[in-house]
């Protein structure tokens, strides 16, 4: 498990008007590292759900070639391949 990280953020302005907004008695949030470590965990979502889709639509293309778009290759061969730099 890697090491805690402590983060510094200063906000002004409109920016820490909305995270004021959102954190305490009238917020969703108990306090401002509850709602940044949300924040973080959504895009975290998020970058992941962009590279499952990016998956699914390279293997949907995939699946549509015709058998001839592929040629058969040894283990060897793709070892070959992907030890080159």
């Amino acid at each position: 498990m890697p090491p805690t990280m402590t983060l510094n953020v200063r906000v002004n302005g409109a920016l820490g008007e909305f995270v004021a907004a959102n954190v305490g008695d009238e917020g969703a949030f108990e306090n401002v590292s509850e709602y940044v470590r949300d924040l973080i965990r959504r895009d975290k979502q998020r970058v992941e759900a962009e590279s499952f889709a990016r998956l699914q639509a390279e293997l949907a293309v995939a699946f549509t070639a015709p058998e001839t778009a592929y040629a058969a290759l040894d283990a060897d061969t793709i070892i070959r391949r992907n030890d080159r730099p």
